[in-house]
């Protein structure tokens, strides 16, 4: 009886969490661009827990792509795609990935299981399938008509790079290489460790690399173990940041911190700026934090936990660090309060329509934390030169149905040899293809 009192309490307590909370008094749009407008925080003692629930795609249904453009599955019946990274013969490389099991010792508690539940339902809590796939349209029709496992029995696998005839791979807990042919279909040497990467409780377990363009350096991504240092700031050490790789050595060094979940890098024209999309913190209300994507600096520090966009201080963090705050760097350009932004590429090679030829795709997951919800679509950031210049545009949107349900929910983005637009959908465990249209 006990037992059942117990999960009876919970069960309305877990009833609470998705039935209660604030609802937004901005459009998301508010929250967009150079200069979002950041209403003073609003905290409530429950959370606002505003999940889509994952169904899918049914009867024929998929994504609505904007005008001009066209959309079709490039490749379908994954096991939730995550990540793409496009080879230089064209093949495309699809993480099929999931987050790691929570180590026995990570902080837990009701609140923790309660996000379990909710994060189930929305799709992000199936059992990873630890492998990368590799998909081929020989043929150039739009359709990958040959699929092979090129590696298998990873660790929760993320972000790929090639560089020379090494295909490096982000595990959860490091970063491996494994020698590669041009065309191979599948790997079957062991993975070489390079180094390590900060692991354990992994609230955001994703690590993400880029090559730089000269391939001595790798950038890899790695999120925090938090959503403000709620669990100690002695568990976030080498966490939320940016990390810089020697290749020829495996020394690395923090590149750049403050930064509460980075996840899609990019270049920019110059081939010397990266950028970074990165989610920000939650349950200060629904029209804050904005989610952003900047220029990353060598040694900038961009606010987490201690503030956010700047100066702008959280007062939940303890104890509070002013010499932080004070040379926090501003983000270049905000994507909307809890829109989940993961997904980063640049437009060049892009054979789109004129509107997105300078430019980054962004692939937002959509959120849980804010009424109404956020994000759910695939967006376009037009640049001049190497920074942002307007405002954004949807690509991809449909991703929820009319009654609010996931169908799908973007998460990687990347252009293809062709010229097209592929993102990854890991509800809809599709890799869909945006064209221009005929």
């Amino acid at each position: 009886m006990p037992v059942l009192r117990i999960l009876a309490a919970a069960s309305l307590i877990l009833a609470g969490l998705t039935a209660c909370g604030e609802v937004a008094t901005l459009p998301v749009e508010a929250g967009m661009g150079p200069a979002p407008t950041l209403p003073p925080p609003n905290t409530t003692v429950i959370p606002t827990v505003n999940t889509a629930k994952a169904v899918g795609w049914v009867g024929g249904a998929q994504p609505v792509a904007a005008a001009g453009l066209a959309v079709n599955a490039f490749a379908g019946g994954l096991d939730h795609p995550r990540w793409l990274y496009v080879l230089p013969n064209g093949d495309v490389l699809v993480a099929e990935t999931n987050a790691p099991p929570k180590p026995a010792d990570a902080p837990g508690g009701l609140k923790a299981w309660a996000a379990g539940i909710i994060m189930k339902g929305a799709g992000a809590r199936t059992p990873s399938a630890n492998r990368i796939t590799l998909l081929r349209d020989a043929d150039h029709d739009g359709v990958a008509e040959t699929r092979s496992v090129l590696l298998q029995g990873l660790n929760s696998p993320f972000g790929m790079a090639l560089i020379g005839n090494q295909l490096y791979v982000a595990n959860a807990d490091a970063v491996l290489r494994f020698p590669y042919e041009a065309g191979q279909t599948q790997i079957s040497a062991p993975g070489v460790k390079v180094t390590d990467l900060p692991a354990g409780i992994n609230q955001h377990w994703t690590k993400n690399l880029i090559a730089s363009p000269d391939g001595s350096k790798l950038y890899v991504t790695v999120g925090s173990n938090s959503n403000v240092a709620e669990k100690g700031i002695e568990i976030e050490e080498g966490r939320a940041a940016i990390w810089e790789i020697d290749v020829a050595s495996g020394a690395k060094r923090l590149y750049a911190t403050g930064l509460r979940n980075p996840v899609g890098m990019a270049w920019a024209p110059d081939g010397k700026t990266l950028w970074t999309a990165v989610n920000e913190r939650d349950e200060l209300g629904s029209d804050l934090v904005p989610d952003y994507m900047t220029s990353v600096r060598d040694g900038g520090f961009y606010g987490w936990p201690y503030s956010y966009f700047g100066q702008h201080v959280d007062t939940r963090v303890t104890p509070p660090r002013p010499d932080l705050v004070a040379r926090a760097i501003v983000p270049d350009y905000a994507l909307g309060p809890h829109t989940a932004s993961l997904g980063l590429a640049w437009s060049g090679g892009a054979r789109l329509p004129a509107p997105y030829a300078d430019g980054m795709f962004v692939g937002q997951h959509g959120s849980w934390n804010r009424d109404p919800r956020s994000g759910y679509k695939v967006i376009f950031v037009p640049f001049k030169g190497s920074a942002p210049d307007g405002e954004s545009r949807d690509v991809l949107t449909g991703f929820l149905n009319d009654s609010g349900q996931a169908q799908g929910r973007p998460v990687g983005v990347a252009v293809d040899r062709q010229g097209d637009l592929l993102v990854a959908d890991d509800v809809g465990n599709v890799i869909w293809r945006v064209s221009p249209k005929p």
